[in-house]
């Protein structure tokens, strides 16, 4: 049996995009700017050196992750024939290969589409090689694999989703409107995996106290108001502080602050919908709102890392690999912001670091599309989402007419 040309395409073209990705972390091509696989050389090695004497990294302060994050940092060791480096980018491309696999399967079952493959298939090297040079690939994979399971299997969205969240926290958002058999799952499987953690090394739970003194990032939604002000007179200072280039000085701690305010009235909203949304949900709604979540979380953070665009473009993958997804545009948006995210870094990080006009123009254009995904997604979602008819009397019926209908 042929195989549709149509089908045939999208193979072809997550191959042809993958190969000059391989060929930038593997060092054969050099994209301008600064070296993205560092973090894979100097950082991630260097963590795994300390987590294979038996603890986490307790005197290093950009160890900012959950506890199960250390096997994403010791995983290259499943490549003993390999440099770690050169481990790492294999086991991030297997991810990237899984991820469309089960985007490729999806699209073969009834109610399905080819859309969320091409989502996925343009949507990575849109970020250029950064999506290979972070363990931010493998999470997305693991919150992909629980959305495509978790219509059918809600207790496998739970497990996939605790697991997600001790990796990198953002995929506990999958559950905002899952049942509640996946949210009774997934804080079991937390709890025990949390549990193994703690026990089998110390300093499981020291990421939680290396955040405290973090200013805003320079790329974040914030950081804008410094980008500005610092052109009139604001005494403040960009520097490398806890893992990322921040910005330090006065009034940085109340943006933060404003900052984690947003992310709380993106939550409250989120609440409302949860609480409204009782009616019988559409297939892609699971996705839709975990898509909406993240969206927002993301917009609303003081940090806005290139790699987190990875976290979207899965989701938004998976929001299309439904036909008549409501969440189209917003994903178009978010592809668009991805593209733009690898010109300000790391082909023009530069500019974003001294804050001239090309700077404040890629960073004021990314975070718009940002936010202007947001909204969409926000408005998107309230609309598709069937209202709860639980606060109606049930005693309340229409009355009947003894008259006879025009229409029959």
């Amino acid at each position: 049996m042929s195989i549709p040309r149509r089908t045939l395409a999208v193979p072809v073209t997550w191959a042809a995009t993958r190969y000059p990705l391989l060929l930038c972390v593997f060092g054969v091509l050099a994209p301008p700017g600064p070296d993205v696989t560092s973090d894979v050389h100097v950082i991630y090695q260097g963590w795994a050196q300390v987590l294979g004497t038996g603890t986490y990294p307790l005197d290093d302060v950009t160890w900012q992750y959950p506890p199960l994050a250390a096997l994403a940092i010791l995983s290259p060791a499943a490549l003993p024939f390999l440099p770690y480096a050169s481990a790492f980018f294999v086991l991030a491309f297997l991810a990237d290969a899984l991820v469309f696999a089960l985007l490729m399967y999806a699209a073969g079952r009834p109610g399905k589409s080819l859309n969320g493959a091409w989502v996925w298939t343009l949507g990575v090297p849109l970020l250029g090689p950064t999506a290979y040079a972070r363990y931010d690939l493998m999470v997305t994979a693991v919150a992909v694999a629980a959305l495509l399971a978790g219509i059918r299997h809600p207790r496998i969205l739970g497990a996939l989703a605790a697991v997600g969240a001790l990796l990198k926290v953002w995929p506990v958002l999958l559950l905002v409107r899952a049942p509640r058999r996946a949210w009774a799952t997934s804080v079991v499987t937390a709890a025990a995996l949390l549990v193994a953690c703690v026990a089998a090394a110390p300093g499981a739970l020291a990421f939680l106290t290396f955040q405290r003194e973090r200013g805003t990032e320079v790329e974040s939604l914030g950081a804008l108001v410094f980008q500005v002000a610092r052109h009139f007179g604001w005494r403040g200072r960009v520097q490398l502080n806890y893992g990322s280039v921040e910005f330090l000085g006065p009034y940085v701690p109340l943006v933060s602050a404003l900052a984690m305010a947003l992310s709380v009235l993106a939550f409250g909203w989120l609440l409302v919908w949860r609480l409204r949304a009782r009616g019988p949900a559409r297939p892609s709604t699971l996705a839709d709102a975990a898509f909406t979540a993240v969206l927002l979380f993301t917009t609303t953070s003081r940090v806005i890392s290139p790699q987190y665009l990875l976290w979207l473009v899965g989701l938004a993958a998976v929001c299309l690999a439904f036909r008549r997804s409501p969440m189209t545009r917003p994903a178009q948006l978010v592809l668009a912001a991805t593209a733009v995210t690898f010109l300000e870094f790391p082909i023009w990080f530069s500019h974003v670091v001294s804050g001239d006009w090309l700077g404040l123009l890629l960073l004021t254009t990314r975070n718009g599309l940002l936010v202007a995904a947001s909204f969409l997604a926000c408005r998107q979602l309230w609309r598709s989402t069937p209202r709860s008819h639980g606060l109606r009397p049930p005693s309340v019926q229409p009355a009947r007419t003894t008259e006879p209908s025009a229409s029959r």
